[in-house]
């Protein structure tokens, strides 16, 4: 399978729209209350809030595709504040980075991440950083491997009613 990664533009924000709703919704499902799930996929995931996001500049958004079609995601921008412990380096988020469910496991996540520190050593980041869910031990592997470790720092990141913390990672380059 050739995965291909592309930019995404404004013309793609029904496709982000919905595979962003789909690997939010698939990750954290039974987590929360149906209510709450629905709410937070509205407010963060609507065509309306995804064309802000695209229409940021500083905000970069890809798709990785395969046979043509998007199959994965991934969002990253020089953020502050959220942890403005990191404000000490030039640092880069990685806001989200997602994958839907039937191409878990065939290295696309990887090719994602891979393409992200590229983009960072390219532009001469001194650190990259992430929110983690406390209970996402499969995600929290998976950026163990890429060298990412706890900073001590959390952020709380409530879906809806339901309290859920992040822990905040952070990997130096």
């Amino acid at each position: 399978m050739e995965i291909h990664i592309r930019r995404i533009n404004i013309e793609d924000v029904s496709a982000l729209s919905l595979i962003a709703r789909q690997t939010f919704f698939d990750t954290f499902t039974g987590t929360c209350t149906d209510a709450d799930m629905q709410g937070y996929l509205d407010e963060h995931y609507s065509i309306v809030q995804l064309t802000k996001e695209l229409q940021d500049t500083a905000t970069f958004f890809f798709f990785a595709e395969a046979g043509g079609l998007p199959v994965a995601y991934l969002q990253f921008k020089e953020d502050y504040n959220s942890f403005t412990e990191i404000k000490k380096w030039k640092a880069l988020e990685l806001k989200r980075v997602y994958v839907l469910t039937q191409f878990h496991g065939k290295g696309i996540a990887q090719m994602l991440m891979d393409f992200f520190l590229n983009f960072a050593i390219e532009k001469n980041y001194e650190v990259v950083w992430l929110g983690v869910w406390e209970h996402n031990i499969r995600a929290q592997k998976f950026y163990a491997k890429y060298g990412f470790t706890d900073s001590g720092f959390t952020h709380d990141f409530p879906i809806g009613s339901t309290p859920q913390m992040d822990k905040w990672l952070w990997k130096f380059l």
